[in-house]
């Protein structure tokens, strides 16, 4: 019997052990998310090219309008050192209220022969394409694939996910936000911190984010999972959005200066969802525009499908979405952007994404189809037959 044992526990030593994954395996998982988002841009670009028509402004001028025009200013002529007036005296807007890392990229690519408007849709394109395989990383790693590929799919054709192509910064943000709780998730907690310390360059909402890597840093080291490198890493991405506050407020002299430049430019206040709460209540009580009566309806479900996310979402997560959710609902400021500052709030579509995961794929084909199919149309339409600034 001893005998036996033993030879049966050499003859085990001897299997060999199985090889290791291959070091870039998730390479191999990144043509679905690609497949994903270059049809979603196609299938956008035909309905933008379907809605405006002959004629007018072309598809270009219109992937570059509104704030895409500041950003390639700022990349083109700088940022001015002061304050600017109107005709009467009165503050007006100016181009540092857009944060730097988006017009230095396309003053970068320019500096290389390309003309400074393809430049920075090619930024934006690109930073998207990053951005929707790195959310289907991560959602893999929290989830499964299943509710990896529905959320990639939620993302690409959210109803303002026409800012994916357009120059504005949603695209970089989503990126270097996504890219920098994925590499939490690794515990290159160093690669996080500086990912959210640029993503704070790019837009006020990094914060948001800076303060979800503070979360999951003290999880990794309360669970020991990290040591000071993620400590280090937090405060290196809390970092981003004061460094430029600092900077606007010591060039023009007014610690309060972008604040400021918000308010005259774009009317932007943080008055705790005062303004917000009495847009919802006008447009479900008096509304008279369809896009008024839609945008407060996105407001409503993405509120609630937030609180939905808290229970099934990583902290971290939670914690940048909520925040980033108060910053939008609480500040005052042009009812129409409101569902493109959402876009990059990200555990609004959790839920759906969950729901998803679990239900018949018959019917997830056809929720999803429904819904892109709206979400692609809403947001050529605001762009292409809308006349404000999204």
């Amino acid at each position: 019997m001893a005998g036996a044992l033993v030879t049966a526990v050499e003859e085990e030593s001897q299997v060999e052990p199985a090889p290791p994954a291959p070091r870039w395996s998730w390479l191999s998982e990144l043509g679905t998310p690609l497949a994903v988002f270059a049809a979603s841009r196609v299938a956008q670009l035909l309905v933008l090219a379907w809605l405006n028509g002959t004629g007018g402004p072309s598809i270009a001028s219109k992937l570059l309008s509104w704030d895409g025009g500041w950003f390639i200013r700022v990349a083109i002529e700088g940022y001015p050192h002061g304050y600017t007036y109107d005709g009467s005296g009165q503050l007006a807007a100016n181009g540092l209220a857009f944060f730097p890392v988006y017009p230095l990229l396309i003053r970068g690519v320019h500096l290389l022969g390309v003309e400074p408007g393809t430049a920075a849709l090619l930024i934006s394109w690109l930073a998207a394409a990053v951005a929707v395989c790195l959310l289907y990383l991560l959602a893999t790693d929290l989830y499964d694939r299943r509710v990896a590929l529905a959320l990639s799919i939620l993302f690409v054709t959210a109803p303002m996910s026409i800012v994916l192509s357009m120059a504005y910064t949603e695209s970089l943000f989503c990126a270097l936000v996504i890219g920098m709780f994925y590499a939490a998730r690794r515990n290159a907690y160093l690669i996080a911190g500086f990912l959210g310390f640029f993503a704070g360059l790019t837009r006020p909402t990094g914060l948001a984010a800076a303060l979800g890597l503070v979360v999951a840093a003290g999880l990794a080291i309360r669970a020991r999972t990290a040591g000071w490198r993620a400590a280090v890493g937090a405060l290196i991405a809390l970092a981003g959005v004061p460094s430029y506050l600092l900077w606007v407020g010591l060039r023009v002299g007014d610690m309060n200066a972008w604040f400021r430049i918000q308010t005259a430019g774009w009317g932007t206040t943080f008055d705790w969802g005062s303004s917000t709460w009495d847009f919802l209540y006008v447009a479900f009580h008096q509304g008279e525009q369809w896009v008024q009566v839609s945008v407060a309806l996105i407001i409503v479900v993405a509120v609630v499908a937030a609180v939905l996310a808290v229970r099934h979402t990583w902290p971290p997560l939670v914690v940048y979405g909520l925040l980033a959710l108060i910053l939008v609902v609480g500040q005052a400021g042009f009812f129409h952007s409101k569902p493109r500052l959402l876009f990059p709030v990200l555990i609004t579509l959790i839920p759906a994404a969950l729901l998803a995961g679990r239900s018949r794929p018959r019917a997830v084909a056809l929720g999803l189809a429904g819904y892109a199919a709206f979400g692609l149309w809403y947001g050529a339409y605001l762009v292409a037959v809308w006349r404000f600034a999204i």
